[in-house]
Formats: C-alpha cells, structure tokens, sequence
C-alpha cells in the first residue's frame, strides 16, 4: 500500500482524507508543519507527497526545493502533488518551476486527487516501455538503453548519466526527456506531450511543457539536446553513438 505524507497546516482535513483515499489503496498520514514533513520524509517510507502552499514556517514552494535540493535521492526524487491556492494560474506555474510532478487547486475533489496520485506513482514505477525507433530503425529490436554523445538513458533502471554523471530527475522530468529521446528528429507538439504525461485531459495548459522542458534544459546542461521549433513544439537532437 502506498503511503502518502500530507504537509497542511489544516488539521480537519487528514482525518476524512486519509479514509477516503484508503479506498484507493492509500495510506494518508499527515503533518501540519513543513520541519517536521521533511523530518518524516528523510526518515523515509513514503511513496509521495502531497504539500499545501500556504503553510506556516515556510510555504509550500519553499518545501518543495528542498525536497527537490536533498542530498537523499529518494527524497529528491519523490512524486510531489501540490495543493494551489484558489487554483491560480500562477501558483501552478510557480509549483512545476520548482520541480513540482502535479498540482491541484483548492477546494478539489478527493477523487481527483486520488487519481493525480495514481499517475504520479504509476509514471515513478512504470516499466520500461516498448521503445519507437524512427521509421528507419523500426525493424530492430528494442533498445533498453538510449545512448547519444554525453548522454546515456537506462530505461530499465530509469537512470539517466550526463558525461558519466548520474542526473537527479523527477519522474515527470524523466518520463519527457523518454518521450522525446526514443523518437530523435520527430517533433512533438505541446498538446502531444501533456497527453502522453498526464493520461487524461485534466486541467492542461501549454505552459506547462514549456516549464518542464526547461527544467530538463537546466539539468542536462552544457549538453544542448532539445530543440525549440517555433510554433511546432519540441525535437531531440542529440547524437546517436
């Protein structure tokens, strides 16, 4: 079973929460203080989190790149569901800036949440998937590794190395940089991209994958791998070896 740490300073809210999403298969637990939800976290055994914005101590997005800043790769890289404040376009932006996986405006639906949480977990622990080669490969079998010039993909251990070096993504993170890398040339528009993440047609905006591709940009650098096609979307051009 799942278990999920809920960081919000609104004690009336873990109690119902935690038995609804029980019947997801979830287990809820619950902190209302950022200090002692990190504590929890490096202590370690949750599968996620779940972080309010407004919270006391510092806010949400303050949490959130420190979650995303530990030296404790499980915690770095644990699926983060931001709770927005009044659904603000803004607040979203901010949250998927920082490394956020998925957010969810206030008030929200338990359901809804319940599914957010499903996704992100399904895309931390997905499998490798069959890999698409260009037309002109397509004959050969697929590959578990992606290997480009500074650049190497395990997609069986889903580690990614840049110039030998391990990279720290997030599973949103590294489920574009696949998408992308597996079909080098093809050029995915952006409505391609948030179908293929997501899973469904909740609450989407275009913005959104220009924010991540940028964090992916920032992680991968001095490599230059994803190119920008002016009203088209986004390409991977790295060198195949």
């Amino acid at each position: 079973m799942p278990r999920i740490l809920l960081i919000d300073d609104d004690e009336l809210l873990a109690a119902p929460l935690a038995a609804y999403l029980s019947r997801f298969g979830f287990e809820l637990e619950a902190s209302t203080r950022p200090s002692d939800g990190l504590a929890r976290l490096e202590a370690g055994g949750f599968d996620a989190a779940i972080l309010d914005v407004m919270l006391p101590e510092m806010d949400g997005f303050e949490l959130c790149r420190r979650i995303r800043r530990h030296p404790d790769d499980h915690v770095a890289q644990l699926p983060v569901v931001m709770l927005t404040a009044r659904g603000e376009l803004m607040d979203r932006v901010v949250g998927l800036e920082i490394g956020a996986d998925d957010y969810l405006p206030k008030p929200f639906e338990p359901r809804e949440l319940a599914a957010r949480l499903q996704t992100v977990l399904r895309r931390q622990a997905r499998p490798s998937a069959v890999v698409v080669e260009p037309v002109s490969a397509r004959n050969a079998p697929p590959r578990q590794r992606l290997e480009f010039e500074g650049l190497v993909i395990d997609q069986v251990r889903r580690e990614v190395t840049r110039q030998g070096d391990l990279v720290a993504l997030t599973s949103t993170e590294y489920e574009l940089l696949c998408l992308l890398a597996r079909e080098p040339g093809r050029v995915f528009n952006r409505d391609e991209i948030l179908n293929s993440l997501r899973g469904h047609e909740a609450d989407l905006y275009t913005r959104a994958v220009d924010i991540l591709v940028s964090r992916v940009r920032r992680k991968l650098e001095p490599l230059d791998v994803i190119k920008t096609l002016r009203n088209a979307g986004y390409t991977f051009a790295g060198a195949p070896v």
